[in-house]
């Protein structure tokens, strides 16, 4: 571990929102340390980044907005309109729109950032949840943890196009970066449905085995692909591991130990790290993508819900 630690790493600011105590840790990648801790709105979940990099977006779901601060400066400058609850958001490709869950009203607001004006609000499902853009932007993707759905929603239109059943309490949607399928993970059902993005039906279901665990400990909520899209990370909430797949094969191929009950994950631009946020345990691990190996793991804030890294 020494030589990883060693060799110069690009730093990257790495952004947490912690549920439990309403803060945002800031991480330096390179030193591996909390920077700073910015105190926000109550039961901060959701958290993204403008493709720029100078504007983080934050759910602050118990106070029914979206928070947004600024990176040079971690105070918060301004708000979003949001409906009730907002929990998962994404960023359209083009970073002028973002797409929100609003878990209590059975919405999908959509807000355009300049005017920060509401646009639509898309009625779906029971419980929304899951969050996500294909790349060329044309598609969305929203899940309904209760109806268990994947409701494909045309963004020309805000229009649902097609709704797919997939297994219970859906928590999470990422496309393969050539926008080919839509992968959605299924927290108690305990899979992760590949759905062809063109068909709109499942093509492949993934399942997960650890011996000495109960199946139901296996709970997958967070996905990511990496950029050439040949592995897939998947995080198996109190399974305390990160799973990793082929993405040809949809064969897991190792199970990374990280802290307890695993929650989202995030990239650093440079694809060489992984980071998981680890919820009971109330850290983060860093994650080697060329090994597939844990490196360290870092003490944040209380409760540590979702992660997203500086783009530069």
């Amino acid at each position: 571990a020494t030589g990883f630690m060693a060799s110069p790493a690009s730093a990257y600011m790495v952004y947490v929102s912690n549920e439990k105590d309403n803060t945002v840790s800031v991480v330096d990648s390179a030193t591996m340390e909390v920077v700073k801790t910015i105190n926000v709105g109550p039961r901060p979940r959701g958290i993204t980044i403008s493709h720029d990099g100078k504007l983080i977006y934050l759910c602050a779901s118990d106070d029914d907005t979206i928070e947004i601060i600024d990176t040079a400066t971690h105070e918060i400058v301004g708000s979003l309109p949001s409906g009730p609850d907002p929990e998962l958001f994404v960023l359209s490709p083009d970073g002028k729109t973002l797409y929100v869950a609003n878990e209590d009203d059975n919405l999908v607001t959509v807000i355009d950032l300049e005017s920060k004006r509401v646009l639509a609000e898309i009625p779906v499902g029971v419980e929304p949840e899951g969050m996500g853009v294909s790349p060329d932007g044309k598609t969305m993707v929203n899940t309904s943890e209760t109806t268990n759905m994947a409701h494909f929603i045309d963004t020309a239109t805000n229009e649902i196009t097609h709704n797919v059943l997939v297994d219970a309490r859906p928590r999470f949607v990422e496309f393969t970066p050539d926008g080919s399928e839509a992968w959605v993970s299924a927290e108690i059902g305990g899979t992760v449905s590949v759905i062809d993005n063109e068909t709109r039906e499942i093509k492949h279901k993934i399942t997960f085995e650890i011996p000495g665990l109960r199946a139901e400990s296996i709970q997958p909520v967070g996905v990511r692909i990496t950029a050439d899209g040949k592995k897939a990370y998947v995080a198996l909430g109190p399974a305390n591991r990160v799973a990793v797949i082929n993405t040809e094969t949809y064969e897991v191929e190792k199970y990374a130990l990280v802290g307890q009950r695993v929650w989202q994950l995030a990239f650093t631009p440079d694809q060489k790290t992984i980071i998981s946020t680890n919820g009971v345990s109330n850290d983060i691990t860093f994650i080697d993508v060329e090994t597939d190996e844990p490196v360290q793991s870092v003490t944040v804030g209380a409760l540590p819900w979702g992660v997203v890294v500086s783009p530069n």
